[in-house]
């Protein structure tokens, strides 16, 4: 007896589909699609209009053409030592070339008299011997034709889908593939939204949305399906989002903070200038959530220099004021070291214990601050991911400060609450960011955070006027930083790479300056491979003034205050990120003196160019922040990397704004009937959303 054929489900292995076989199946596992699930969620990137079968004469250019023909002639093109195979196609109405890369082999398959059919992509091209544009097939598909005089079986037009493919499997075979399984595959799929939700908001079955993407019968059923499975994207990452706000306000608590006119007399005694209108601002919102019993979860955005820090100083102050402790994390211990050393001068004088604590603290240092604080006789912990370890104890977390908030993922937010040593209460978790998040993601991937922005900037600051320069150039921004060392300022020559041979490097940078541009002056390196020490050193005499510029890596990007710094230099501009450059530049402008930014670069696509322009165009971080994701969009800036979400298959942020607002209000109204999904009709829901949704956003705990 012949063997049975598997029955085909959606956990059924690739190998089982018709025509993959084991060979074939390794090549679709390497591209991620190791189930008859992962193919049918392999959706086209794009869709050819392929037309029916036609006279050669009446074929179009730039569509995929089916047509049929007698070979006249064949030849092979030399072209080096990748030569082409050609073929003549003719019929009553015209010609049409053929063409094969590194298609020798065909040499002994197609031959003058043939009858072929022939499918490709037409294009127009000068052929030799001719004085029209012939129309041209490259790397066709083929099938020879009995020598009949039966009239042609015309094909009816349609949409060809287009699959992301690798150099083992073209798109062909993989629609191939999908063409096996799709209709018994498509009855399988479960819809997790009810008919009448379905209806309300004129979407698609699941089911049709998967069989509209695969084979579509018209462009509009292709939007149709689009648009489905987009907004279920949305929607379960609006969901999840939704749920930990739920969970937040509902279930978890944290301490109500003390706050009287004399503690606020106090914290402000201790900042040595009137705060703007946007820092007030701010402050009462942070004094409303954390005098609540409600876990506070804001997100403090404003430029560089808008002056956050000092904000979240008020809320760590104002926990200390309430018998609490409060923590900052930095992302870098750069970072976390200057908070500690501006944060201790602030309040030097006061009964307030300041604590830094980073991964690069002796042992005997690391255990002796480990005690203290878990004693309860550290106030303020200052520090970097190391405060997240488990090691670190707190005798009574109040408040804690996330700095520069895109660079800790959800996790590392989630793991705050742990610290508390209650598994209902949490502290009150303030981010702050220098890198304005744009008003889309926003609504996204930080959902769960209420938002407080800093618009303005403190009294004083000054322009930063920033040119962008080609090499060849960069001798003028060279002179205009000697010039301003004679007067008696300071800068910055940031480089990308420690020492790497291909780039501009601290190394040979320092050599190249102290021989030639700005020989004499007092230079110095600064990179994160230095020790702490060293590093602590540097910085010290370059804020006392007796560094004159600072070779440096990125290094510098966040958190360092030197007002008498007034110029900046940046070598392969284009290498850095929009938002990167802008954090740079804010190194400068920090004192009463105009400021210069020269970017050196060589932009080598349209991408690097729009950001160099867009930087010397504007000092608006906001505005920066737009463009940023005009140019690089949301995977880019906030992709999984550092959000730790995974990106979208389908929905598109730059393009979706209307889905998203949907789906946002969708999943707001049905948390609020059913906080944890916890209907039976909500099961298959909930299980797509733990899927996708669960680590990331930490949902184990909530649903």
């Amino acid at each position: 007896m012949p063997p049975t054929k598997p029955t085909i489900t959606l956990l059924s292995p690739i190998e089982d589909v018709p025509s993959v076989g084991p060979r074939r199946g390794e090549a679709f596992r390497r591209l991620g699609i190791p189930s008859v699930a992962h193919l049918l969620f392999h959706l086209p990137h794009r869709h050819e209009r392929e037309e029916a079968e036609a006279p050669i004469k009446e074929l179009v250019a730039g569509a995929v053409v089916t047509a049929r023909g007698e070979v006249t002639a064949t030849d092979m093109i030399p072209r080096g030592r990748k030569p082409r195979f050609r073929a003549v196609l003719a019929d009553h109405t015209g010609r049409l070339d053929l063409i094969w890369f590194h298609g020798g082999y065909l040499r002994d398959k197609i031959h003058p008299g043939m009858r072929l059919l022939v499918q490709g992509k037409a294009k127009r091209h000068p052929s030799a011997g001719h004085n029209d544009n012939a129309l041209q097939l490259i790397n066709p598909k083929w099938e020879p034709l009995p020598d009949t005089d039966d009239p042609p079986a015309i094909a009816e037009t349609r949409l060809r889908p287009v699959y992301p493919a690798s150099e083992e499997l073209t798109p062909v075979m993989i629609e191939s593939a999908i063409s096996a399984v799709l209709e018994p595959a498509l009855t399988l799929i479960e819809d997790h939204l009810p008919p009448h939700f379905r209806k309300e908001r004129e979407l698609p079955e699941l089911a049709d949305a998967y069989r509209m993407m695969h084979h579509p019968s018209s462009a509009d059923e292709v939007v149709q399906a689009r648009r489905r499975l987009a907004y279920d994207e949305l929607l379960m990452l609006q969901l999840g989002v939704h749920m930990r706000r739920a969970h937040l306000r509902q279930t978890m608590h944290a301490p109500a903070l003390h706050w009287t006119e004399e503690i606020e007399e106090r914290i402000l005694s201790r900042i040595p200038f009137t705060l703007t209108r946007g820092q007030r601002r701010v402050i009462d919102d942070l004094i409303a959530d954390l005098t609540k019993p409600t876990p506070a979860n804001r997100l403090i955005q404003g430029d560089v220099g808008s002056g956050k820090t000092v904000v979240a100083l008020y809320a760590m102050l104002l926990a200390v004021a309430s018998g609490k402790q409060a923590a900052l994390l930095a992302p870098t211990e750069l970072l976390a070291e200057q908070h500690a050393l501006s944060i201790s001068a602030l309040l030097e004088g006061s009964k307030v214990s300041v604590e830094l604590l980073t991964g690069s603290l002796p042992p005997a240092e690391r255990s002796a601050a480990l005690g203290r604080i878990e004693r309860g006789e550290a106030n303020l912990i200052i520090g970097t991911h190391a405060v997240l370890t488990e090691s670190t104890r707190f005798a009574d977390l109040a408040v804690a400060v996330i700095d520069e908030q895109h660079r800790f993922g959800v996790r590392q937010r989630a793991t705050l609450r742990e610290k508390s040593g209650d598994d209902a209460s949490m502290p009150h978790t303030i981010v702050m960011t220098a890198t304005p998040i744009p008003r889309t993601l926003s609504l996204t991937i930080f959902g769960d955070l209420d938002v407080s922005t800093i618009p303005d900037l403190p009294p004083g600051r000054q322009p930063i006027t920033t040119r962008v320069l080609p090499e060849r150039d960069a001798s003028v921004a060279y002179e205009a930083l000697r010039e301003r060392i004679e007067r008696g300022e300071q800068g910055y020559v940031v480089v990308p790479a420690v020492d790497a041979e291909e780039l501009k490097n601290v190394r040979t940078t320092m050599e190249r300056l102290e021989k030639g541009a700005l020989k004499g002056k007092r230079l110095a390196a600064v990179h994160g491979r230095l020790k702490r020490e060293t590093r602590d050193a540097i910085m010290a005499r370059f804020r006392a003034g007796k560094i004159d510029a600072l070779i440096a890596t990125t290094v510098i990007e966040v958190g360092v205050d030197v007002p008498n710094s007034t110029i900046m230099i940046v070598e392969h501009a284009e290498r850095f990120g929009l938002a990167q450059l802008h954090q740079l530049r804010g190194r400068v402008g920090r004192g009463g003196t105009e400021s210069e930014c020269f970017l050196i670069g060589e932009p080598t696509t349209p991408d690097s160019n729009a950001r160099l322009t867009a930087l010397a165009s504007t000092t608006d971080g906001f505005a920066l922040a737009e463009k940023d994701f005009e140019i690089r969009g949301p995977g880019e800036i906030f992709g999984s990397r550092q959000s730790g979400l995974p990106p979208f298959r389908v929905a598109d942020l730059t393009r979706d704004l209307d889905l998203l607002g949907m789906a946002r209000r969708d999943a707001a109204a049905w948390i609020d009937r059913s906080a944890t999904l916890g209907a039976p009709t909500e099961e298959l829901l909930k299980r797509r959303l733990l899927k996708a949704y669960g680590v990331e956003l930490g949902l184990g705990d909530v649903a």
